[in-house]
């Protein structure tokens, strides 16, 4: 069984950490304690966490993710290494894998981006091929709102189209550094952009993600 999900998890808890409770993140407006309680809510409240992707619910899931924000900063990094409770669907291994590794990953990148001395991590191709077999999957939904045609192509020529239409902007870079663009964090992925100007610029601007 991988276990790509319990290492980005053990990460973004260090990474958290290190940063302490108020330093800025890539998720505009939280701060690193705000992003834990994200974090933490979504594997323990799914009463509340469904406010994520039903709107009428979304008041719900701010008022217990500012409830879980006033606690303290050490007892969130705990439940994050601790991970969900065992009754969670999250505390299964494969739903872990599978809804954990990229959320993890892309939360990891959040916060350790947004510190001025950032350096990338070292290249893992197991885990970029990972990475890059779950953009395939989900590219379309990611790049659904694209006003422009989005392909993501990795260095070795594989691509995948993120949003069907013209004129076309192909985004090249390692599957990790895609992901973050998917997943609209456009400006601190490391990718190179082919395309028309004004057709780059609307990439880069684009209302990407889930």
């Amino acid at each position: 069984m991988s276990t790509h999900a319990k290492r980005e998890r053990l990460l973004l808890a260090d990474l958290l950490e290190s940063a302490g409770p108020e330093a800025p993140t890539l998720c505009e407006g939280w701060t690193t304690r705000e992003l834990a309680a994200h974090v933490v809510v979504r594997e323990r409240r799914a009463d509340a966490s469904a406010g994520l992707l039903v709107k009428p619910l979304a008041a719900r899931l701010e008022r217990v993710q500012a409830e879980f924000a006033a606690k303290p900063y050490e007892e969130l990094l705990r439940l994050i290494r601790t991970g969900p409770p065992r009754m969670s669907p999250f505390a299964l291994k494969p739903i872990d894998e599978a809804s954990n590794t990229v959320e993890f990953y892309v939360h990891a990148e959040d916060v350790r981006r947004a510190q001025p001395d950032w350096a990338p991590r070292e290249p893992d191709p197991v885990f970029a091929d990972a990475l890059w077999a779950r953009l395939e999957r989900a590219a379309r939904v990611l790049g659904r709102k694209a006003p422009v045609g989005l392909v993501l192509r990795r260095p070795d020529g594989q691509t995948a189209v993120a949003h069907r239409g013209t004129p076309v902007v192909t985004v090249t870079g390692e599957p990790g550094e895609l992901t973050l663009f998917a997943f609209g964090r456009q400006e601190a992925a490391q990718v190179e952009l082919d395309g028309d100007k004004d057709a780059v610029a609307r990439a880069l601007e684009a209302e990407l993600g889930v």
